[in-house]
């Protein structure tokens, strides 16, 4: 049952899926139909975005209610917990969202790696491929240069990790006007030097997956933050 699950429903589709990119629209570079297929991911993943975008430009505005909430009620706790539930679903604040689209993407890179563990070659390659999917002969695995299953890369992970202290400090900035404590600062260096040292243990690949889907995240937020955000009232 969970072979099938997993082989039938949830990899041979991905794979397919890689290889019509691959024929269609990445010129028979590997690389770039990864680029394709998150990018593809990241759009059917857009309302669970949205639905997380918002949740964040709600949370400060109930951040700031649940502060004034804890004065009130700072000696009923049950009270405070009820009063807090209560501006949560009037807020319509869904945590499980972006957990749902971070679970989403780490199955499809827990999947990418099946796909450069099992080989995309031969008879294996064949026996995967759907009917309306060609057969693209032999695979070019090589990105710029870079070979997508090679381990042990520097640059790649290295670019991820810069982008993450890039991110992290930017938030920083935004959300850590009076000053950052211990833990944040553990977390602005060893966050990034963790995902460092992970990705340059797993195939490049990963790497490609993850700097794909930071970019389009980007300007993701940017979008949805324009549509999202309340205008500020004018002052008269």
């Amino acid at each position: 049952m969970w072979s099938f699950i997993w082989n039938d429903l949830l990899y041979q589709p991905l794979f397919n899926v890689l290889i019509w990119f691959y024929n269609n629209y990445a010129h028979q570079n590997l690389g770039w139909a990864v680029v394709y297929l998150t990018i593809f991911l990241r759009i059917i993943l857009l309302p669970l975005a949205f639905v997380g975008e918002r949740n964040k430009i709600r949370d400060v505005q109930v951040q700031e209610e649940i502060k004034k909430l804890e004065k009130e009620f700072r000696n009923d706790p049950a009270q405070l917990k009820t009063e807090i539930r209560q501006v949560a679903r009037a807020n319509k604040i869904h945590p499980w969202a972006k957990a749902i689209s971070l679970g989403i993407q780490l199955l499809v890179l827990v999947l990418l790696y099946q796909v450069f563990l099992q080989g995309i070659t031969g008879e294996k390659l064949l026996k995967t491929l759907y009917d309306w999917v060609d057969f693209p002969g032999s695979i070019n695995v090589y990105f710029y240069g870079f070979n997508l299953g090679h381990i042990n890369d520097i640059f790649w992970p290295g670019l991820v990790a810069i982008i993450l202290l890039v991110e992290i400090y930017i938030d920083f900035k935004k959300h850590k006007k009076a000053g950052v404590e211990k833990s944040d600062l553990f977390y602005f260096v060893l966050f990034p030097a963790f995902s460092f040292y992970i990705l340059w243990l797993l195939p490049m690949v990963k790497s490609l997956f993850i700097i794909t889907s930071m970019f389009f995240g980007m300007i993701e937020r940017f979008v949805i933050r324009a549509i999202v955000t309340p205008k500020k009232e004018e002052k008269k």
